[in-house]
């Protein structure tokens, strides 16, 4: 009988400060609301290279959150919203993809829902290159409408990068997915050595050309990079925990003359 294959789960979170699994009442009686801080995950589906599924970049984002989550301390206290998967794709290899108008438009809704919701405090928490200046943006437009302290995480900052040109852990992220999903990589594809060789010249992604490692080795090799993006991860959640509320709830008072 044929072992089956690994089963990936819809959604990766940890289930005590997971967003959906809290009911009404526990929202009513919510205690320390602008203490709490609100990760918003944006994760876009794409080809980078990887021989990996398109969600590749939503499986690491959200382990490296859910790990973060079970080591932080009883004082920092989380809410995780359900990751945003429709989001910027410049590249062909992008699935999903909106324009900037609307991926502006989503993100703006769902803080005003959280804004309403009296909490104060929010993180856009981001795997894809192409996403960066977009939750800049986003954070810049509606820390003044809504009065939102907003702060940005890409995991490019945290160690896992996978911008075509910039980045030097393309390989880890690939060991990284094999190690979480206990799926070996595909190959690259027939002319797949020819195209890499040629110069960047842009920024389209080419598969990598060094043999992937085996799912055991990927395992042994995983569980440090896993546990260093969640140390860095951790570690600024609460430097951001740390930031004092904004003065007069964030509103711009009027020059006093």
């Amino acid at each position: 009988m044929s072992t089956p294959a690994p089963v990936t789960p819809l959604c990766i979170a940890d289930d005590t400060t997971f967003w959906p699994w809290h009911r009404w009442p526990e929202f009513h009686r919510w205690p320390d609301r602008e203490r709490t801080l609100v990760v918003v995950p944006l994760a876009g589906s794409a080809d980078w290279g990887l021989g990996h599924p398109l969600d590749a970049e939503e499986t690491v984002l959200m382990s490296v959150l859910r790990e973060a989550s079970l080591q932080r301390p009883a004082h920092l206290k989380l809410l995780v919203l359900p990751p945003v998967r429709f989001v910027l794709g410049p590249d062909a290899g992008c699935a999903f993809a909106v324009d900037p108008p609307l991926a502006h438009g989503l993100l703006a809704e769902l803080l005003a829902s959280v804004s309403a919701s009296g909490f104060r405090k929010v993180v856009l928490y981001n795997s894809s290159p192409w996403n960066e200046e977009l939750i800049a943006a986003v954070a810049r437009d509606n820390r003044i409408a809504l009065g939102l302290q907003i702060f940005r995480i890409s995991l490019s900052g945290l160690g896992l990068d996978l911008h075509p040109t910039r980045s030097q852990s393309r390989s880890q992220f690939q060991t990284l997915v094999t190690a979480l999903t206990g799926r070996e990589p595909e190959a690259a594809g027939v002319g797949a050595t020819a195209q890499a060789m040629r110069g960047w010249g842009d920024e389209s992604v080419r598969p990598l050309l060094d043999p992937p490692l085996p799912v055991a080795a990927a395992r042994a090799a995983g569980t440090p990079l896993l546990a260093a993006a969640a140390g860095k991860l951790l570690r600024l959640l609460g430097e951001i925990d740390a930031r004092a509320p904004l003065a007069n709830g964030g509103k711009i008072l009027p020059a006093q003359i």
